[in-house]
């Protein structure tokens, strides 16, 4: 972030708060719904402002956390320095920082999703030697509505139009360069496929901002901060932002996709030394598709979740993988191959640019409930060579079944994905990763929406389909 002031410690960040005449100093925190919380301090005197950083403050953990009972309540939140930025929608100067759970004794607190996503990254790294890096891909639609298009473009083909065609770039270019200020680093933004255009003259356009990538703990943070900026901005100019998987039942949905790379030793080992697709990465590969029907869970937490699931606008049905295929539930993108002279100009450039991207998260997800579901399952993959590599080479589309015999599907509702994820909890639950309260938690939410064989009812009944989005509409 923006501040870095872990870099000079509780007295700099004092002096620097003084110095820029900050005015009030929030802790952040992120908590189950995955939405970035406040608490403000007026900034009075040095002395305070130093207790502050120290010592964090209690909070309501019970209302924070559907896990935590109203009888024993209290948790802490401490700041971390590192995550400093100064807050651009405030008129007042203000000084934002992220904050981590604690629990009464001053350990992490085990139900935190940053703390799960933590546990799950030092597995990984312990027991593999492997760091994953990972990138967000965070789509969404920005509505306004009862609208003039003056240059109205053609739906399901807004796919990276510029102006005046595409309505909202100057919103878009602000969100990209307000996220720049404050230290989160993007690669690009544009027009997505999606383009709505409501009878009543409502506009909804669909936009599409890439993260460079990151540990995954700040690449869980990056996403919760991003939602927030692009709300706030579409806010500001009067209009809605929306993450919902689906926003109309015959249009591209949102999706969340994650790409990954695998550090060892500083070396992405996720391309072998000819370029090609690496037996490492097969194994993580392997592993995710193992996986991958208990951690939709995670990666697609809502009802309406499912609609965009199998719609065949590029989003996955089927639990494959191949190269470049967008209905693949793992994709290889291109590599640049071309482009691999071993010179020292080279051996600089990003060493994450050759990737794998997990196709079926949508933004409604908690990104670091997300992350460690996915670190869990290639850790899983890089440990168990010989039924991964099986697993990987069985579900390549390229060299499956003509007619997908072999390939199973994703779950088709919460509830579906709830009884994959109670079936192979042991999965998550190993070595602590993910809290025994955290999996029923999860279970007995995905089962009370009750949705079995809701998606196919909706796709035949327009009506009931739009009731759904429209509860859904500000989700994530």
């Amino acid at each position: 972030m923006q501040g870095n002031l872990s870099l000079i410690g509780k007295e700099g960040a004092v002096k620097f708060i003084s110095e820029k005449g900050i005015k009030i100093l929030n802790l952040c925190h992120i908590p189950e719904d995955g939405h970035l919380k406040t608490l403000s301090f007026p900034v009075t005197d040095g002395k305070k402002v130093h207790e502050i950083l120290e010592f964090g403050e209690r909070v309501d953990g019970s209302s924070l956390f559907s896990y935590i009972h109203p009888s024993m309540s209290d948790i802490y939140i401490i700041p971390k320095l590192d995550t400093a930025f100064l807050n651009p929608f405030c008129t007042t100067p203000t000084l934002s920082v992220l904050c981590r759970y604690l629990d009464e004794n001053g350990n992490p607190l085990d139900i935190a999703p940053e703390n799960i996503l933590l546990k799950a990254e030092k597995k990984l790294l312990s027991s593999t030697s492997v760091m994953l890096k990972a990138l967000a891909e965070l789509e969404f639609y920005i509505i306004k509505y009862e609208v003039e298009t003056l240059f109205p473009s053609v739906p399901e083909r807004n796919y990276h139009e510029s102006m005046p065609f595409a309505r909202f770039e100057q919103l878009r270019n602000e969100i990209l360069v307000t996220l720049a200020d404050i230290g989160i680093a993007t690669k690009y933004g544009h027009a997505e496929c999606g383009k709505v255009l409501g009878k009543d003259g409502t506009v909804m356009e669909q936009h599409e901002i890439e993260f460079l990538p990151q540990n995954l703990v700040r690449t869980a943070e990056t996403v919760a901060i991003a939602k927030w900026v692009i709300r706030n901005i579409c806010a500001k100019h009067g209009v809605f932002v929306s993450f919902c998987p689906k926003v109309a039942l015959e249009h591209a949905g949102n999706g969340m996709h994650i790409h990954l790379c695998a550090l060892k030793n500083g070396k992405n080992i996720i391309p072998d030394s000819n370029g090609k697709l690496s037996a490492e990465a097969l194994r993580m590969i392997g592993g995710i598709l193992i996986f991958a029907e208990s951690l939709t869970a995670f990666a697609n937490p809502l009802p309406v979740s499912y609609l965009r699931i199998g719609s065949g606008q590029e989003a996955p049905l089927h639990i494959c993988w191949g190269k470049r295929n967008r209905l693949a539930l793992i994709r290889i993108p291109l590599w640049w191959n071309f482009k691999r002279e071993k010179t020292a100009e080279a051996e600089a450039f990003d060493p994450c640019r050759c990737t794998f991207e997990f196709r079926a998260p949508d933004p409604s997800a908690n990104p670091y409930l997300l992350l460690a579901g996915i670190a869990t399952a290639v850790e899983y993959g890089i440990r168990n060579p010989e039924e991964t590599l099986r697993i990987a080479r069985q579900r390549h589309v390229e060299t499956a079944d003509a007619e997908e015999k072999k390939l199973r599907i994703l779950p088709s509702s919460c509830s579906e994905s709830a009884a994959n994820l109670e079936k192979n909890r042991t999965r998550y639950e190993t070595d602590g990763i993910f809290p025994k309260a955290v999996i029923d938690a999860t279970v007995k939410k995905l089962k009370s929406y009750k949705d079995e064989a809701l998606p196919q009812k909706l796709r035949s009944n327009s009506q009931k389909a739009e009731e759904l989005i429209q509860k859904y509409l500000h989700c994530g």
